[in-house]
């Protein structure tokens, strides 16, 4: 049993490939478009002609997909072997064969794993790093990654400080066996489903489509993600910003948000 699998067994992460899977059934070519015009927007660009991308944690692969469909080299790599199968899928389905987009198994924790990429134009991590038991290490690491002018785009959850730290006891909970996870989702799923479908009929649009316009995402998916993904960090906009500016980094983008999704972070890297 490998190190991935011990967790899974003792209730210390999420198997986040497995409902990656599941979502790709659900792919369209509007979902890929959303994606990619949701990196041009974040990045300013219209195209990444001649850009080399890593995907640190490509969980679907759409936004490896979305970058290879925008021009770039793409390098993905995902912790979650199933996550792995995913990204490799939609290659072979959309890039079969094609030699600029390369895929592995990986760790951003893993500096010996990540000094063989070498660096990169744009380093790309959404909603990803607070996952992986030891966050500001992952977010060091793949700004590491940055040359002069690099670019790095970063989803990372936001600080509530005491409904952050109940969440992280229910996604624990979520993962600690059949039980926890029959538990939370029969208490939650159902929560989220009507409290969006009255959203929807107090603003009188469909929120559920509108979720989709957003990035592309299933919001069902988005939902059992949530609700399960360990482990579980959190961080506020003050804290990205003094953590990555003494390292030469100046934010160009944000979206931000005051209730616990993540905070969108554009930033681009200067002189050391």
């Amino acid at each position: 049993m490998n190190t991935f699998e011990q967790e899974i067994k003792h209730g210390q992460r999420f198997e986040f490939g497995k409902n990656w899977q599941s979502f790709l059934a659900s792919l369209t070519n509007e979902r890929i478009k959303i994606a990619e015009n949701s990196i041009k927007e974040m990045l300013q660009v219209e195209h990444l002609k001649g850009k080399r991308v890593l995907d640190i944690g490509s969980g679907s692969g759409l936004f490896s997909l979305a970058a290879r469909n925008l021009g770039a080299r793409v390098y993905s790599f995902d912790y979650d072997p199933a996550s792995v199968a995913c990204t490799k899928i939609l290659r072979s389905r959309y890039f079969p064969g094609d030699p600029g987009w390369i895929i592995e198994k990986g760790s951003v924790l893993d500096e010996d794993f990540l000094n063989s990429f070498g660096s990169f134009d744009v380093i790309y991590s959404w909603g990803v790093l607070h996952h992986t038991g030891n966050m500001w290490a992952a977010i060091g690491n793949a700004a590491s990654l940055a040359k002069k002018n690099s670019t790095l785009f970063i989803a990372i959850y936001n600080n509530q400080d005491g409904r952050s730290k109940i969440w992280a006891r229910i996604k624990k909970f979520y993962c600690s066996g059949f039980l926890g996870k029959a538990i939370t989702s029969s208490i939650f799923i159902p929560y989220f489903f009507f409290r969006t479908l009255m959203s929807s009929a107090v603003r009188g649009k469909n929120e559920f489509a509108a979720y989709k316009k957003n990035r592309g995402m299933s919001i069902t998916h988005d939902w059992f993600d949530w609700l399960g993904g360990y482990p579980f960090e959190v961080a506020t906009v003050e804290e990205i910003f003094n953590f990555l500016h003494p390292r030469g980094f100046e934010l160009r983008n944000i979206r931000n948000t005051n209730h616990s999704g993540t905070n969108q972070f554009v930033f681009v890297k200067g002189s050391d």
